[in-house]
């Protein structure tokens, strides 16, 4: 008996407490949360920069060259810069963060609004021309024969129609100001889609560069492109546009290619329409020193002169 017990292995039980760390175990929280503090600081440091005029940032830059200049020029009541940015350029909490309704300030922020929301609703309903012009040109049997000589595309004074030459279906004959039938047809179908809208309108004549037997010292390429551009007028005007509806037409000769690499192409003879966009309409009004309240442009034009001088071939 007693031997047995002394042959039985003796067992050892090791208990193995777990813990201790307990004091840091949050810890990688605290460094989270400040590393998203300074990603949404950065963030909306960045925002204010990109927000801030310029002038307001040149202030800033100024404060921290010479810090010392808002201490020595401030002063409640002195009538002197009163903050960082008024010290160098413009107070942005005077134009930004204290406007104050019915104020001045207030209305020409309420009106660079309104002036931004009626450009964007303009720049839509532009669109919305050119869409309509596409589907008559599509619609109609007649336009449609000369769909590949209507362009239309939007630039910043606003739609441009351009009706091109073909080498084989001239708008003109060459040297001549005289509308051939289908480009009154043309121009009779714009018209009606034009009247639609209340957007001013520019017409420009352009031709190739094959110069006449003078060159430029008698009727040259200047004198009939303007022709050409009036020619297109008087049509769209018997057509039933309002003579008060065009606001500019002039004559630019060869000097805008279409095509840059051949002066000569046939597409290079042209008539341009704009339906300009109210920024364009009173940058014309101010070049033509007429005055906008009475609605009114008129450019003079000098007399249609002869049209029996013919460019070289």
């Amino acid at each position: 008996m007693a031997n047995s017990e002394q042959e039985r292995p003796i067992i050892v039980i090791k208990k193995i407490k777990k813990g201790g760390h307990g004091h840091h175990g949050g810890a990688w929280k605290i460094a989270y949360a400040d590393f998203v503090t300074a990603m949404m600081a950065f963030f909306l440091l960045m925002w204010l920069l990109g927000s801030t005029s310029e002038g307001d940032l040149k202030g800033i830059s100024d404060y921290f060259k010479s810090p010392l200049k808002v201490a020595l020029l401030g002063g409640e009541g002195s009538g002197t810069a009163t903050s960082v940015i008024e010290a160098g350029g413009t107070d942005l909490s005077r134009s930004v963060g204290q406007i104050k309704s019915g104020s001045s300030t207030d209305r020409n922020y309420n009106e660079g609004e309104s002036g931004s929301s009626a450009e964007k609703a303009e720049s839509v309903r532009l669109e919305e021309l050119k869409g309509e012009i596409e589907a008559l040109i599509d619609a109609s049997e007649l336009m449609k024969k000369f769909e590949n000589q209507i362009i239309l595309d939007l630039t910043p004074e606003g739609l441009r129609i351009q009706i091109v030459d073909e080498r084989n279906r001239p708008m003109f004959d060459s040297g001549s100001a005289v509308l051939k039938d289908y480009m009154k047809d043309i121009l009779k179908g714009l018209t009606k889609m034009l009247n639609q809208v209340p957007n001013k309108l520019t017409l420009s004549g352009h031709t190739d560069a094959t110069p006449y037997a003078l060159g430029n010292r008698g009727y040259s390429n200047w004198e009939l492109s303007a022709d050409r551009a009036n020619a297109s007028r008087r049509e769209m005007t018997a057509a039933g546009m309002p003579d008060s509806k065009i606001l500019r037409v002039m004559g630019l000769a060869s000097s805008v290619h279409l095509d840059e690499k051949d002066p000569y192409a046939a597409v290079n003879r042209r008539i341009a329409i704009v339906v300009m966009n109210k920024r364009a309409e009173e940058a014309v009004r101010a070049l033509a020193h007429t005055d906008a309240a009475t609605g009114k442009a008129h450019i003079e034009l000098p007399p249609v002169p002869r049209l029996d001088a013919k460019p070289l071939q």
